[in-house]
């Protein structure tokens, strides 16, 4: 099927086979400007030129008991990687201050752990954090959450949870074996069923072929969730797969970008862990590849751009940051 084919579906919200998904992934770097053509267009019908902006707070860092391949902040794992418990109120209350101060539309808590939040007293700090944030929408990611912990954060005000399936269910073994795919499913799940809006994304460059890329794609379309954010990995000395992968080339992500927002035409796609080590100075270009969102300032255990810089570049695409979509 012809790009403009396979263009034409998603314009029209039809959903793509994995075939049709697979044939975009793998687009020649000859036909590559015809793909982010393509991909520009469906981000500018659904969403114009507004982009949202999200900032994180690492709330409570490492002694994970997961074993998740790429991350630092897994007890498997030798890394430097600072550790600490879940932070007072106040601070996060003032990482919400200062995420502001850098046009931030979504803030999000997040918090080391396999889930289920550790303990009675860290699920009413968090409860009694969110009711008290304003000016921002409210998001978090916990790890695996009950159906009933999400009931209770949507009852204090929390507008989104994040949770990623981080890669495809084929691959998912080779990245992690403290838990499992399904795991991820029913918690996406449960915070749908109790009113949350949902986001789910993966990482990318850990091992996974193109294929599983692309079921990966496929299985975040069919759960029908709000925001995608896309993350290349960022290897960390001390975790598993530390000098075992090759990184991976500007267009090599620029693809991915394009095919999930050819995928998933009217939600959100951000871009966010791994933006700056993987695009360096053609960050600018997955806009065209069809993002639309981006995470502003510092990630769980890396440092990210300067905010002002992230903001002039928005502005000399004539992009405008937006707290949500209309």
């Amino acid at each position: 099927m012809s790009m403009f084919s396979i263009y034409t579906k998603s314009e029209n919200c039809q959903k793509l086979t994995s075939d049709e998904a697979f044939e975009l992934i793998n687009t020649s770097n000859n036909d590559l400007s015809e793909l982010l053509d393509y991909a520009n267009r469906l981000r500018e019908k659904f969403f114009g030129n507004k982009v949202i902006l999200c900032g994180i707070i690492n709330a409570k860092s490492g002694k994970c008991s997961e074993d998740c391949s790429f991350c630092a902040q897994s007890a498997h794992h030798k890394t430097n990687v600072e550790e600490y418990p879940l932070l007072s109120k106040e601070k996060i209350l003032q990482a919400v201050e200062s995420a502001k101060e850098n046009d931030t539309g979504c803030f999000s808590i997040v918090t080391s752990g396999k889930g289920y939040i550790s303990s009675s007293q860290e699920m009413e700090r968090i409860l009694d954090v969110v009711k008290d944030i304003s000016g921002v929408k409210k998001c978090a990611s916990l790890g695996l959450l009950s159906l009933e912990q999400a009931k209770k954060l949507k009852e204090a005000g929390l507008e989104k949870f994040h949770h990623n399936l981080e890669t495809a269910e084929s691959f998912f073994p080779n990245m992690c074996n403290t838990h499992m795919y399904q795991d991820r499913i029913e918690t996406i799940k449960n915070a749908k069923s109790a009113g949350l809006k949902v986001c789910v994304g993966g990482i990318f460059g850990i091992g996974e072929t193109a294929k599983q890329r692309v079921e990966l794609g496929m299985a975040i379309s069919e759960l029908d969730v709000d925001s995608v954010p896309i993350n290349i990995v960022h290897p960390i000395e001390g975790t598993k797969i530390y000098g075992k992968t090759q990184k991976l080339e500007v267009n090599e992500v620029l693809k991915i970008i394009a095919t999930f927002r050819f995928l998933m035409p009217n939600k959100v796609i951000g871009v966010f862990g791994g933006r700056e080590s993987s695009l360096g100075e053609r960050q600018n270009e997955i806009f065209k590849a069809g993002a639309n969102s981006i995470l502003v300032g510092n990630y769980l255990t890396v440092k990210g751009n300067k905010a002002e810089d992230d903001k002039q570049m928005l502005r000399e695409l004539g992009l405008e940051p937006v707290s949500e979509f209309k």
